[in-house]
């Protein structure tokens, strides 16, 4: 198996800019997810490292290999398409074996290697038959065999699972999970499903519009996003967000629908909003991770809302509000049911808001940390404590 790593890779067709400057490491036999909406290039990333495409600038290597100008047969890859691509004249045993035969193995060694995948995938009983004699989770455990029998260095998926239907694609996922870390093999997985990148990947890339906007494990994809794009494309449903204005004092306080404050306490991101001196800032939060109730919930951030509508889905209800110009989403117990039109508010423990900076869209946690000094100015009541903390993460 092996690393993966693009530098600086571009991808343009005409004046279009499918990928743009992209610097990645693909952890060998690691599993890392390639996660974006349509068009925004993570089918033209998985292309160039097949070799499929080349790169308009940048270079790919795998281990310490450049591989950039080989061809696609020259790099031990294999790929497992979103329409299994499964050849209808052959029977299941000669699409496995097919990538080994055209190496010129051996018939016993075909045999041997096919009767392998097929038993671990456990699709030995369908050998004999053909494609169109097959079910949608068979045809893509064959396709997925084909892929594997032929022991690639990288495994690439390209939306593998999006023509299953929603209980297979539960299923087949858990499985090619396991079948992923049994063999030890370096997996890049697309998909538009988020669900399905923070259940399968160690490691999730987040891309838009050709540039990679957050790069990390599935626990600070989901509560830690690095900005705006992040927080509101993962999650069901999405990250809340609201505008909410800034007034600058001793400490910056939120100033939050319903005429409410909360004043920052948080010595770090309470210097960074003083250094970023802005009057507006963007406020986050999960829909899981507020409350609802008839009074705010004292040292919670808490704003008034209205009740919109109540959608119960069995287990939770989503609760649909109305908070000063924005709709929020909340998720509460099945018991817990406001009347439409009601007043309520919605509280948050400050540990569980995000803040973004308006103009840049970026998580205020990832921007620089100011010096001590700034810090201090920022917020006097702090404790020697607090000031080390700084200086760590600002040394950090």
């Amino acid at each position: 198996m092996v690393e993966v790593r693009l530098s600086r890779v571009t991808k343009r067709f005409g004046d279009v800019y499918a990928v743009r400057e992209v610097d990645l490491v693909f952890p060998d036999k690691g599993f890392t997810a390639l996660l974006g909406p349509s068009g925004s290039g993570k089918t033209t990333l998985l292309y160039l490292i097949a070799g499929i495409y080349r790169p308009t600038s940048g270079r790919i290597y795998f281990d310490e290999r450049d591989v950039t100008n080989l061809h696609p047969n020259e790099r031990n890859v294999s790929i497992v398409f979103q329409n299994y691509a499964l050849y209808p004249h052959m029977k299941v045993f000669d699409n496995i074996a097919f990538p080994l035969k055209l190496r010129k193995e051996s018939k016993q060694v075909i045999e041997r290697k096919v009767m392998e995948i097929a038993e671990m995938l456990g699709i030995s009983q369908l050998l004999d038959r053909y494609p169109s004699q097959l079910s949608g989770g068979q045809q893509q455990r064959v396709a997925l065999a084909r892929a594997l029998v032929k022991e690639p260095s990288v495994l690439l998926l390209d939306e593998p699972l999006s023509n299953l239907d929603a209980l297979l694609r539960i299923k087949i996922r858990s499985e090619l999970k396991r079948l992923q870390k049994d063999l030890g093999i370096t997996a890049i997985y697309v998909t538009h499903d988020q669900s399905e990148a923070m259940a399968m990947a160690d490691k999730i890339v987040v891309i838009h519009k050709g540039v990679v906007q957050q790069v990390a494990d599935p626990d600070t994809i989901y509560n830690k996003p690095r900005n705006v794009f992040v927080a509101s494309f993962i999650g069901n449903p999405p990250a809340n967000l609201l505008r909410v204005r800034v007034s600058h004092g001793n400490v910056p306080c939120l100033r939050l629908p319903g005429d409410l404050e909360y004043c920052v306490k948080d010595p770090i991101i309470s210097a960074k909003l003083s250094a970023l001196s802005t009057e507006e800032v963007i406020l986050a939060f999960r829909p899981e991770h507020a409350l609802i109730s008839e009074n705010p919930v004292p040292e919670y951030v808490s704003m008034e809302a209205e009740v919109y509508t109540v959608e119960p889905l069995g287990r939770e209800n989503i609760v649909t509000l109305i908070a000063g110009a924005d709709t929020v989403k909340v998720i509460v117990p099945p018991v817990v049911k406001p009347k439409p039109g009601s007043k309520v508010y919605i509280s948050v423990e400050w540990e569980k808001v995000l803040l973004f900076d308006p103009a840049t869209e970026v998580n205020i946690e990832y921007l620089e940390v100011p010096s001590v000094e700034v810090a201090r100015e920022a917020n006097p009541q702090w404790l020697g404590a607090d000031e080390r903390e700084v200086d760590e993460v600002g040394e950090a």
